[in-house]
């Protein structure tokens, strides 16, 4: 199996798709708002991808938080809060923001079941920081890593009520970021001990089944490398410190915080201790160059994936998708009482 997970080009796959993925054999896929046009369409997907693989509990992925980042849009899909909405009734009332976000993941995760997807790459437990990008903004669940990691914690209940699996990200840390990894590489300063604030979260949840790193650099742990290609971040900061388990992947190798080719990148991320290389853009001489350039995925990675997936379809049947997003809006909206 390639430790890698890759994009699809569009709404079915390429006869060349077909045959590089049965011959790759990834350990898994992520969709775009490109592979998804309709219910039946995405069903069918990712459907053929089981059946490519031979694997019914498969590695399928989305981002899909709500606010500006939802691959899966309306009309089609319901359009959920950005994680900002509920931080701001924590203020309120602590423990109907809890709820609210897990009945939101819950209803979310139920849309994402009924498509075949398996894994949302959210919750997003980056602590915001007063002056940093926008690219973190409206997506952080605040600016307390305590109150980040209750809301996060809640996303990934709601996630396993709906029989799908949740991935905590950025590890370690983008919320002091004062650029957007898209484009360029960020470079944090912050001291160690400074750092603790933004590793709290993290930390919190460490026992989450998947975990995503962070294309930033991290002065105080290593002044060379991005995390996500640091063997030191990776394995001392994410492994150790924040005491991470599970199963680690990259954040999308195209982003341009990275340096080298594609394959080179996905070569350095597993190198530096990840898992899973994340190679988002369904480019066919990328996704060749990285099958050819890793190693088998090695045991221990094979036994987090194992781990990661071995809950999919547990649906806890306590309510239906219209229920919880009418008992989500009861919740939000004493905001306005």
């Amino acid at each position: 199996m390639t430790p890698a997970i890759f994009g699809l080009s569009g709404l079915t796959l390429t006869e060349d798709e077909r045959a590089f993925f049965r011959d790759a054999d990834p350990a898994g896929y992520v969709l775009f708002a490109r592979n998804a046009q309709s219910r039946e369409q995405v069903r069918a997907l990712t459907d053929e991808l089981r059946s490519l693989q031979g694997r019914e509990r498969l590695f399928v992925c989305v981002d899909q938080e709500g606010g500006r980042v939802a691959r899966m849009k309306p009309p089609v899909w319901p359009k959920y809060p950005a994680g900002e909405v509920f931080d701001r009734l924590y203020d309120l009332a602590p423990a109907s923001a809890i709820e609210a976000a897990r009945i939101n993941a819950q209803a979310l995760g139920l849309d994402l079941a009924e498509a075949g997807i398996t894994v949302d790459l959210h919750p997003m437990l980056d602590v915001r920081q007063p002056g940093a990008h926008d690219i973190v903004g409206d997506r952080a669940l605040g600016s307390d890593p305590m109150r980040v990691a209750a809301l996060g914690r809640a996303f990934l209940d709601g996630f396993a009520r709906a029989g799908i699996a949740g991935c905590i990200k950025h590890m370690p840390g983008h919320g002091r970021a004062l650029a957007d990894s898209h484009k360029e590489l960020p470079t944090v300063t912050a001291s160690a001990q400074e750092l603790e604030l933004d590793l709290a979260p993290f930390r919190a949840l460490a026992s989450a089944p998947i975990g995503m790193t962070a294309h930033v650099r991290y002065t105080a742990w290593d002044a060379e490398n991005p995390g996500t290609i640091s063997p030191f971040v990776v394995g001392e900061v994410i492994r150790k410190h924040i005491g991470f388990d599970g199963l680690l992947m990259s954040d999308d190798l195209d982003m341009e915080a990275l340096s080298g080719s594609v394959p080179q990148r996905a070569a350095g991320a597993i190198a530096a201790g990840c898992d899973l290389a994340l190679n988002c853009w369904a480019k066919m001489d990328d996704m060749i160059g990285i099958a050819g350039l890793l190693p088998a995925l090695d045991a221990r990675g094979a036994a987090r994936l194992e781990r990661a997936l071995a809950s999919l379809g547990e649906v806890c049947a306590d309510a239906d998708h219209a229920s919880l997003i009418a008992k989500r809006d009861a919740l939000l909206a004493l905001q306005a009482a």
